[in-house]
């Protein structure tokens, strides 16, 4: 029975043999459950375990939605400049750099026209990658520029959200993409243009509180954080504890300012039959 034991106790593979696993293969989700990268991406990005939805941006989200992936970027080059150079903003131009060549990224938000089973669509979406996907100038006239694409073609448009709000070292600038991208919708509902709006995980500040709920359809993603102040802010404000589940998208639907909410592998089949049902 010598095959049951063991005649060398030592190491058997030499150091310089051993082979390190690769990073990024697997993929831990808050509750634990492990899953391998492969099949998190043909999975949409949704653990099968738990249905975790993992944070995407925008490359994933255009892979799911267009047909073959095969889409028109708009305004690829527009790029944030420091139109206040306040002292405090000094090192504002440095940091969008650094940004740019970490993400391989121009700014926070995406814009793009393609096919969706069919469907012309223009899609505008945000990266939390981007300095939290901040709500600056060029995030606004993105958005703003894709939204007369949707009126001079009369295609639907879908705006993705997922940001942390407005880009403060931008100040007045940020806050008035607020403004300009809601006058921009109205003209879209007066052309009677269908504008979805998808919440992500997490959306927050200034984008709530314009575009991101602003849509004919208002619907999000499952856990999705959605609100405008931070718990710990409104708690210290109205001195009270808060709802359990409060500002998740689930919280959201039920009191009544979303439609629905979406599991993301269906996401494509969903916004497909709503947009044939409005045809």
């Amino acid at each position: 029975m010598a095959w049951f034991k063991r005649q060398d106790k030592g190491i058997l593979t030499k150091t310089e043999d051993k082979k390190e696993v690769p990073d990024g293969l697997w993929y831990k989700t808050p509750s634990g459950s492990i899953i391998h990268m492969r099949e998190l991406k043909n999975n949409s990005y949704v653990c099968p375990d738990d249905d975790y939805h993992v944070r995407i941006g925008s490359k994933e989200y255009f892979e799911i939605l267009f047909d073959n992936n095969k889409f028109t970027e708009l305004d690829p080059d527009l790029s944030s400049g420091d139109p206040l150079k306040f002292a405090d903003t000094k090192k504002y131009p440095d940091r969008i750099n650094a940004t740019q060549k970490k993400s391989g990224l121009k700014d926070a938000v995406r814009s793009a026209t393609g096919k969706m089973n069919g469907i012309d669509l223009v899609v505008a979406c945000m990266d939390f990658s981007f300095i939290g996907g901040s709500m600056g100038s060029v995030v606004g006239e993105k958005i703003a520029r894709a939204i007369d694409y949707s009126l001079k073609n009369k295609i639907p448009f879908l705006m993705i959200s997922k940001s942390g709000g407005a880009r403060m070292m931008e100040a007045g600038f940020s806050l008035m993409q607020m403004a300009k991208t809601s006058a921009k919708l109205a003209l879209l509902s007066e052309a009677k243009i269908p504008y979805i709006s998808l919440l992500t995980d997490p959306t927050t500040g200034g984008v709530t509180a314009s575009y991101a709920m602003l849509g004919d359809f208002n619907i999000a993603e499952p856990g999705a954080l959605i609100g405008f102040a931070g718990p710990r802010v409104i708690r210290e404000t109205i001195g009270k504890d808060l709802p359990k589940g409060f500002q998740s998208a689930e919280f959201v639907l039920e009191h009544g300012f979303l439609d629905f909410i979406v599991d993301r592998r269906q996401l494509k089949s969903r916004l497909t039959m709503l947009l044939k049902m409005l045809d």
